[in-house]
């Protein structure tokens, strides 16, 4: 009798048969948010047994950005934990954790957009769909960008040391910015994204981001320099490019949009001296 509970725990089934509106009980939706949570939970400890596994390949990962920029200096830099004598074990488990937190992304943001789903109607199901197909892949390549620029950024704050001086970086502290800077950088090719549904949504036109498009530029280098991890040239111009191609795409989407709305409207090609049918 326990293994049927147990399977139960992981079941998203209602109990109480589903409304003809769409409607459950809140007890059914508590269940389904505990099986949902148990599921991540689960995937989670068995990708992080697996991140341990292959600790030595990802610590690879992780330290090559360094590796190549501490190479590139005449003087080196050294790499140390102070975090006392579980600095080792936390360690492990800081860089396994985070590598299954990015590998299990994909599921466990799955299973939010699932529990989310069964409220939306069928137009918001349709272009949170769309959403999530274009900003998955391009968060990915952002954070690809991130990776290949970090080496360069590196360089440049670890040469502003002074003649003789050694950089001693904790390893902690040294995952924080790595994980922070490919962040950013996944974050900020979402951008376009985000006003092509501000543009769905009527929020804003395409001819209101042509408009501004000067002044959008100049906020992107602004964005881009404060955002990356440097202050050289080289690092925000990598991001800041990038972002401008994908934001001058996003104004040609959403001004055909708007055009294809204006054409589809009741009012479309008559006159201001002319009656609507309306």
């Amino acid at each position: 009798m326990k293994v049927p509970s147990l399977f139960r725990l992981f079941s998203t089934r209602p109990a109480h048969p589903v409304g003809p509106d769409g409607s459950m009980a809140l007890s059914d939706h508590l269940r389904e948010l505990r099986a949902r949570i148990l599921r991540v939970a689960v995937v989670g400890l068995l990708t992080l047994g697996v991140a341990l596994w292959q600790f030595d390949l990802l610590y690879d990962l992780v330290y090559g950005p360094y590796e190549k920029a501490a190479a590139a200096l005449a003087e080196g830099s050294t790499f140390a934990t102070t975090s006392g004598a579980g600095g080792g074990l936390m360690l492990y488990l800081k860089l396994c954790g985070f590598a299954a937190l990015v590998v299990t992304a994909p599921y466990w943001l799955y299973q939010v957009w699932a529990f989310i789903l069964p409220g939306l109607h069928a137009h918001e199901r349709k272009w949170t769909r769309v959403f999530v197909i274009v900003a998955g892949p391009l968060f990915l390549v952002g954070v690809v960008m991130g990776y290949v620029t970090l080496p360069k950024g590196l360089e440049v704050l670890i040469g502003l040391n002074p003649d003789g001086v050694t950089n001693l970086v904790d390893f902690n502290e040294y995952l924080q910015f790595f994980t922070r800077t490919l962040f950013v950088f996944g974050l900020a090719f979402e951008i376009p994204v985000f006003v092509v549904m501000l543009n769905r949504a009527g929020v804003v036109s395409g001819k209101t981001l042509a408009a501004h498009r000067p002044w959008i530029i100049v906020g992107i280098f602004i964005f881009a320099a404060i955002a990356t991890p440097s202050a050289d040239p080289f690092t925000m111009t990598f991001m800041a490019v990038p972002m401008v191609l994908l934001y001058l795409v996003s104004e040609v989407i959403a001004r055909s949009h708007d055009r294809r709305k204006a054409s589809s409207s009741p009012n479309a090609g008559l006159s201001p001296d002319e009656l609507s049918p309306l």
